[in-house]
């Protein structure tokens, strides 16, 4: 009898072949941003380095906001735990950058805006619940939450 074959098992080219054409075009666009975030993260994190004591302000762990955590999820192959490592790296960086510029705010100008805009981006769209049942296919799901994401920005 034979065995099946996870998605820890499957090869570069099995993925790819997998893969929607339109995420391969686009990936290099996606992750070329990871030159500009990590010019980012290094701006910041020296900017918070060396003026938050100047201000006495308390500074903020990047730790408390970049949280790579999903390589544990069994129900990833290893090219989606590389995806979401980016992602998780990116958002929680944005998070980190939003937390440093919004205290350097508070020191400098803490004046409410006029507008009742939020500044914090809503999300709109589901998400997946961290753990899953053993024969969880995240595929399956994740296509099904794309065109469910297509339909409702199309409303």
């Amino acid at each position: 009898m034979r065995s099946q074959v996870t998605n820890h098992q499957l090869g570069l080219w099995a993925l790819v072949k997998r893969s929607r054409p339109i995420n391969l075009i686009t990936g290099p666009i996606i992750y070329s941003v990871i030159v500009p975030l990590l010019v980012l993260d290094a701006f910041v994190s020296l900017y918070q380095f060396v003026c938050f004591p100047i201000y006495k302000v308390k500074p903020f762990r990047r730790s408390d906001y970049i949280v790579f955590d999903r390589q544990a999820l069994k129900y990833l192959d290893w090219i989606s735990k590389f995806h979401c490592t980016y992602c998780a790296y990116a958002v929680g960086l944005v998070g980190f950058v939003a937390a440093v510029i919004g205290a350097t705010e508070a020191y400098f100008c803490p004046i409410k805006h006029h507008s009742k805009k939020s500044h914090l981006v809503p999300r709109s769209y589901p998400y997946l619940a961290y753990e899953q049942a053993e024969d969880f296919d995240f595929d399956l799901r994740l296509n099904g939450m794309r065109e469910a994401m297509m339909k409702q920005r199309n409303l």
